[in-house]
């Protein structure tokens, strides 16, 4: 029913006259920082989205960037929603207002009709970028160019407005609210405002669990709904006008849940989608949304937990996916529906941080590059956890997930600053009948984690244990020990040693920003073995020259 209607409300908001300001009503700014260096490729004809880099130029340049052959839908949907105005504004140059101007033309004459372009998310995007960075795109531009942009951001608002509130499973819909309230602000629509302040109590509901984390369970989405709810907050003040309790209820859950996520650098930790967002943004986010206190041990809504001792520091993903859900998986521009569409089968995964130094890490993303690159780094085997018979913990699908743990179970004790972490999964119980229970002990120094990888089962097959490293560790194999060396930038040693399985130092890769080689650690199980002891321990090793 309520599909219906909101398809009979646009039907009629598509036969209504479209009636466009010259200019909008009300003035406001991006908050957000861009990144030069991106702007700078969007001069040269390429466009960066999440790791991924694709060409994007005019019609007389080749055309590409806007056709459905130009890349995946995440992609895509990145670059009509124009996300790279931000980056060219950075520069601030007079030649990257008019590549910003230029490639406004394009769109508007080459790439408006893409199907993508009227997903709601990407036109709430698009909405809140031609509007934040007004002055830089068009206000001292032409008339008619001026004209066109505002024609079409009134043409999109109507129907975006027509269609709230949004279907998608995800923060998508958190945009297509924030595009949709940002256009009536502009437009003066009052109805518009109303509607959409209406809405954003349920939006908020659906989007941020009552500890402050994402439905999609990601550290990066997580940020990003934080700054969308600032922007809100922001545009709603700006108006004048009152905005929901619940608007600053989720803020003060949000802001501190993304706490969590943050390593001793300030960077996020790489679960789920999440790349190498710079610290000083965080701080931004953080400071612009008014957290206060300390970050919280546990999200339990979430599946997060936080062990933290001394200058240690160990962040454990102990949470169930978001539920598999029914109907249409993809919108008409083939972009996810779904809450799990950044998912990783990364369940019971962990990393770790000493100081500022990332000791144990996930392999990272690249959401907006094409499937068999995307899907090697959702998998188990690029996260620090168990694989058991070289089969993912969750079954990994174009847009999401299929067959996923549907219990993940988590019991934390503290006794005199020591804490003990024991979880279990159950996302190898069908096909192979088994749990992966995980036990974490971090010491109340913080110099010694001890681990245990239980498996639970009949007739079980062999499995691993893998341990990435950060691209800064220095690994040194120590064969008869049973053991490898890890020394950190910072130049303190630890050692990781395990029993009951074979220990080995393989190839990895690092993909939080630009991607680098690095090691990670890898136990190897035989059948039959239901348990592998591991410990990672700091160890005080000599000065060179000083042995003996």
């Amino acid at each position: 029913m309520a599909d219906w209607l909101r398809g009979a409300r646009k039907v009629v908001a598509g036969l209504k006259p479209v009636k466009a300001p010259e200019a909008p009503a009300r003035a406001f700014r991006d908050l957000w920082p861009g990144d030069a260096i991106r702007g700078q490729r969007v001069l040269r004809g390429e466009c960066e989205v999440l790791g991924t880099v694709r060409p994007l130029t005019l019609a007389g340049e080749g055309g590409q960037g806007w056709g459905t052959a130009s890349g995946s839908a995440i992609w895509r949907g990145s670059v009509h929603a124009f996300s790279w105005l931000r980056d060219l504004r950075a520069l601030g140059t007079d030649g990257a207002r008019l590549r910003a101007r230029d490639l406004t033309s394009d769109w508007l004459a080459h790439g408006a009709d893409e199907p993508i372009a009227s997903v709601p998310d990407v036109v709430g995007g698009r909405i809140s970028a031609w509007l934040g960075h007004w002055d830089f795109l068009a206000a001292t531009a032409e008339d008619g160019f001026r004209r066109a942009i505002m024609v079409r951001l009134a043409q999109d608002a109507r129907l975006l407005l027509a269609g709230l509130p949004g279907d998608a499973g995800h923060r998508g819909s958190l945009v297509a609210l924030k595009g949709g309230l940002a256009a009536a602000v502009a437009l003066a629509d009052e109805a518009g405002i109303a509607r959409c302040l209406r809405l954003l109590p349920g939006e908020i509901d659906r989007q941020i669990l009552p500890d402050g984390g994402h439905v999609e369970r990601s550290p990066a989405q997580l940020l990003l709904a934080v700054q969308d709810l600032i922007e809100i907050r922001n545009l709603v003040h700006g108006a004048g006008l009152e905005a929901p309790p619940h608007l600053a209820l989720a803020l003060d859950r949000a802001a501190p849940a993304l706490r969590l996520f943050r390593h001793g650098d300030g960077g996020l930790a790489l679960f789920n989608g999440t790349r190498d967002e710079s610290a000083a943004l965080v701080d931004l986010v953080l400071t612009q949304g008014q957290a206060r206190g300390r970050a919280p041990l546990i999200l339990g809504e979430a599946g997060f937990q936080r062990l933290q001792a001394g200058r240690t520091l160990v962040i454990v993903d102990c949470g169930t996916p978001p539920p598999a859900q029914r109907g249409n998986s993809t919108s008409p521009g083939g972009l996810p529906r779904h809450a799990d569409r950044f998912h990783h089968a990364g369940t019971l995964s962990f990393e770790m941080s000493v100081g500022r130094d990332r000791m144990i890490v996930n392999c990272g993303a690249v959401p907006a590059a094409g499937n068999q690159w995307r899907d090697a780094l959702r998998a188990t085997a690029a996260h620090s956890t168990m694989v058991l018979a070289d089969t993912n913990s969750s079954e990994l699908k174009e847009d999401g997930l299929g067959r996923r743990p549907e219990a993940v179970e988590t019991e934390r004790h503290e006794a005199n600053g020591a804490q003990w972490l024991d979880a279990s999964h159950d996302g190898y119980r069908r096909g192979l009948g088994a749990i992966h229970r995980r036990r974490l002990y971090l010491s109340e120094s913080g110099d010694d984690l001890r681990g245990e990888d239980v498996v639970e089962g009949e007739n079980l097959p062999g499995f691993a244990v893998r341990f990435h490293l950060h691209p800064g560790v220095i690994a040194s194999l120590k064969a008869e020990e049973n053991a490898v060396l890890l020394r950190l930038p910072s130049g303190a040693n630890w050692k990781l040693r395990a029993s009951r399985a074979k220990l080995s130092l393989e190839e990895s890769v690092y993909m939080a920003g630009e991607q680098r080689s690095t090691s990670q650690v890898v136990l190897t199980a035989e059948a039959g073995t239901t348990a592998v002891p591991w410990a990672i321990s700091r160890v005080n090793l000599p000065e060179p020259g000083t042995e003996g």
